[in-house]
């Protein structure tokens, strides 16, 4: 069964993108079927169970592999009437390489295992897998002294395999969570400056700071000894242009993924779990830091209004839900004169950010395609106000695409765009929370047409693990849509993530069956 999944989970664990929901049973061939469980949830209190390995595209949750046993080991049975992808574009498949592979020293982590799993994954016909640079190993110690070399062992094993790289600068924090195995946190240098100075962090109205990235109101602040922000990024992509040129001269390199916020996603930390949140929550806003602050004055006063440099009052906490705020209600302040000047400060101070970061990328990088993940915040989306994603920073309440806006500040940097949640199906969610006016399936046709009628590429990857045909369906379904006139697909999708599970019969067989389909091959039976 496709496994049902809640977008955007940053929330329990810290890199999440993704999370699971209840599962209600489905009927393929006519005859109920119990999902197996993934993520497992108290009846009503929405407390949640992880035991999962691999939960999501940042982060990962322990779990010994009998677990994997029983519950995800199984093709289940589907119906006789299959779609047939050959001759249908080619759309290259990667798979993400586990979170834990490089160790804080940068030492490439058990390196026999990793070359005989790559192998496995060769032998199914994969174009290449998806890695993390993590700036809080790379650079952790002093401020421009890169650590490179378990990266470059790794480079090193996969081009001997012919496989392609798709590499992430990941600006962000990774784990921190209980249960998390993997904790990568930001440079030990900037968690010192942050010390002295936690006004570096993204911080909500209580005064609560979030290490997991740097706020964007010191994107050119001279605040990480005498560098700004930008310039941090710059120079550290910069390192990695030039510690790996040969990768990219003999066309190893195919993508280089961008981190632009918490869980290497363009978005506000507005739903943390450390903080408390929980799903369906619509989050806070986060713009308290001084620099922010000092940044949402002066806009107002720009405005001709400086009593609306300020942020809102009545809008809530991270659990509230938008009909018991004066803010996001039906007909609230979000509507107000007031309630759209900080929206548009809010979100364009997100699309500034990426701006400022993808001009200095594409210097970095020339020549090299760049993307730029999204995340799907689908919670709330029935709503009129769409709180969870105005928490998050896209400005996308009802009469108002908030993701245009995006796509066309992507368009000018030629970066393309990754967006996560396309296996996700609108009912599982409202069996699972019907409260939340959850609409993935919606979400996604938004975001994805605002992409391409921007002209960009737009490329994905699933939610959670996935090992069955139709999973894999609603994968190809979104990868290449039927009966589109315009022919668009997927420029690329990433499997999250390599594990043992993946490379247990009969899952292999399955996942090579999924990749010769978004491959455009022929595959016999279907």
């Amino acid at each position: 069964m496709a496994m049902p999944c809640l977008t955007t989970v940053s929330s329990m664990l810290k890199c999440t993108t993704t999370m699971a929901l209840p599962s209600p049973n489905v009927l393929p061939l006519g005859q109920p079927f119990s999902v197996p469980s993934v993520v497992k949830f108290a009846s009503r209190n929405r407390t949640l169970k992880l035991d999962f390995l691999d939960f999501s595209s940042r982060t990962r949750v322990s779990a010994a592999p009998s677990d994997f046993a029983e519950s995800l080991n199984q093709v289940v049975g589907i119906s006789t009437e299959e779609r047939d992808f050959s001759g249908t574009p080619h759309v290259p498949v990667y798979v993400m390489l586990p979170l834990g592979i490089i160790n804080m020293e940068c030492e490439l982590v058990d390196p026999d295992d990793l070359l005989n799993q790559l192998r496995m994954l060769k032998s199914v016909d994969v174009d290449g897998v998806m890695v993390d640079t993590w700036w809080g190993i790379v650079e952790t110690n002093s401020p421009q002294q890169y650590n490179w070399k378990g990266y470059k062992k790794l480079f090193k094993i996969v081009r001997a395999l012919d496989l392609k790289l798709q590499v992430v600068m990941s600006f962000h924090e990774c784990g921190g969570n209980v249960g998390d195995d993997v904790h990568i946190p930001l440079p030990k240098w900037v968690t010192q400056i942050g010390q002295e100075n936690p006004d570096i962090y993204f911080t909500d109205r209580d005064g609560r700071r979030n290490p997991e990235s740097l706020t964007w109101g010191i994107d050119k602040e001279r605040v990480l000894k005498g560098r700004t922000a930008i310039e941090v990024y710059f120079e550290y992509m910069r390192s990695f242009r030039v510690e790996f040129d040969e990768f990219f001269e003999d066309g190893s390199i195919t993508e280089i993924e961008i981190g632009l916020g918490a869980c290497g996603e363009l978005r506000y930390p507005s739903y943390p779990a450390k903080h408390g949140w929980e799903y369906p929550g619509i989050g806070e806003f986060q713009c308290y830091d001084k620099y922010l602050t000092k940044s949402l004055q002066k806009a107002a006063v720009a405005r001709g209004h400086s009593f609306w440099g300020r942020c809102p009052d009545h809008a809530g906490s991270y659990n509230s839900q938008p009909q018991d705020t004066k803010f996001f209600c039906d007909g609230g302040e979000y509507d107000s004169a007031y309630g759209r000047f900080f929206l548009n400060w809010y979100s364009q101070t997100l699309i500034d950010h990426g701006d400022r970061v993808l001009a200095l990328a594409n210097l970095a990088f020339e020549g090299t395609p760049i993307s730029v993940k999204l995340s799907g915040i689908h919670w709330w989306y029935k709503t009129a106000s769409h709180a969870a994603e105005l928490t998050a920073g896209f400005y996308n309440r009802t009469n108002r695409d908030g993701y245009g806006p995006i796509a066309s500040m992507l368009k000018k940097h030629g970066t393309a765009l990754n967006f996560t949640c396309v296996e996700l199906r609108t009912l599982d969610q409202q069996e699972g929370f019907p409260e939340a006016m959850a609409d993935p399936e919606g979400l996604v046709w938004q975001v994805l047409n605002a992409a391409w009628d921007a002209d960009i590429p737009v490329a994905s990857e699933n939610a959670l693990p996935c090992y069955d045909r139709p999973g894999y369906n609603k994968i190809l379904e979104h990868a290449k849509p039927r009966n589109d006139p315009d022919g668009r697909h997927l420029s690329a999708f990433t499997y999250l993530r390599l594990n043992e599970a993946l490379l247990h019969e009969p899952n292999l067989r399955e996942f090579q069956l999924f990749v010769k389909r978004m491959h455009g091959e022929a595959v016999e039976g279907l």
